[in-house]
């Protein structure tokens, strides 16, 4: 299944499972019965949520006013289980659907380039070149305005709840401790 599709979702949030330090962040899409979990590094949720929050800012409505978005309650809850991972998010793509006034954000396990298609096959001589190259494995959430909004803020919210940074370097507190580099290696 090469591409899963949510338009519009009842639910996409960031989470984590795992203790601080060593925690793993999943994207998760649902509506109705229908779940898909993938997982994604810490530093591409951040990017995200920030893309996200300043597209919002930036989209205007036809007339040139700034796009109202009415954000509800914070999505607190857990992420559903059972969480299981459809792939490793390589590549995000965001869009702004102007027609729907929607935002579309698209998650790839690899960068979908035709060019690595083609080549494949091409490369290889006899029955073993005609074995079809897979596509990327692609997950796709079309979100309102307010569910892209809420979906950031919860966002940072996750990402800044892990280790407290060290107040010298800037580097993650362990509960043990770390080796400060500012202190020239002293344990703080």
């Amino acid at each position: 299944m090469p591409l899963t599709e949510y338009d519009p979702p009842d639910r996409f949030v960031v989470g984590t499972v795992g203790p601080p330090g060593q925690r793993i962040f999943f994207l998760q899409a649902r509506a109705g019965a229908r779940l898909t979990s993938v997982s994604i590094e810490k530093l591409q949720v951040n990017v995200l949520a920030d893309k996200v929050n300043d597209l919002l800012d930036q989209v205007g409505a036809p007339d040139g006013e700034a796009l109202a978005i009415v954000v509800g309650p914070a999505d607190t809850a857990a992420l559903d289980t059972p969480i299981e991972d459809e792939f490793r998010v390589n590549t995000l793509a965001l869009m702004w659907d102007s027609e729907r006034e929607r935002v579309v954000i698209e998650c790839h396990d690899r960068d979908p380039d035709p060019e690595e298609r083609e080549g494949a096959g091409a490369a290889q001589d006899g029955p073993a070149g005609d074995v079809p190259v897979t596509p990327p494995e692609s997950l796709r959430v079309v979100l309102t305005g307010a569910q892209a909004r809420a979906f950031a803020r919860r966002a940072l919210e996750v990402v800044s709840a892990g280790r407290p940074p060290c107040p010298f370097c800037g580097g993650p507190l362990e509960p043990e401790g770390h080796i400060c580099p500012r202190a020239n290696g002293y344990r703080r």
